[in-house]
């Protein structure tokens, strides 16, 4: 049997092959990690880092005015969350008047959030409803706003089954 022998351009042809294999598996990795990236946590890390005076000045505010404000989250059968906020002074009289939203934020991917729109359903009771809410674990932040300012945030764990 007569063996082929071993050329230069055997040599060079094997050798772009090896080195193509290579390059297209980490074009496609590459590819890969930058489409499934979630993004950035802030825009402007500068700009958050200016604000954080401001939130510093609103969370004390929010201390001294002892509200209380309890949320409750049921996941129905269906997928849809459905939210109710209470909230109560500091002599537990109902809050009504304010303006509430809600969001569940997904701690591993922004892209998956759900705003929930709130609406005053009694005397300082607010409720809504997201709809195809995944199981798992979310951050649920509550914003209360007055006369366009934010009077009330909350930013809790909650898991849903």
């Amino acid at each position: 049997m007569a063996t082929k022998p071993l050329t230069g351009t055997k040599v060079f042809l094997m050798l772009v092959a090896f080195f193509g294999v290579v390059i297209g598996v980490n074009v496609t990795m590459m590819k890969l990690a930058i489409a499934t990236l979630p993004g950035t946590d802030v825009d402007s890390p500068y700009a958050a880092g200016l604000s954080y005076d401001r939130e510093i000045s609103a969370a004390q505010d929010q201390a001294a005015r002892k509200w209380q404000v309890n949320a409750h989250i049921e996941r129905s059968t269906d997928g849809a969350a459905a939210l109710q906020i209470d909230a109560r002074d500091a002599a537990g009289q109902p809050v009504s008047g304010l303006k509430f939203g809600g969001r569940l934020e997904r701690p591993t991917d922004k892209r998956a959030d759900l705003q929930v729109e709130l609406a005053e359903t009694g005397i300082g009771i607010y409720r809504g409803t997201a709809a195809s809410v995944a199981p798992g674990q979310w951050e649920l932040v509550i914003e209360g706003e007055s006369h366009g300012a934010r009077v009330f945030m909350s930013r809790n764990r909650v898991i849903l089954n």
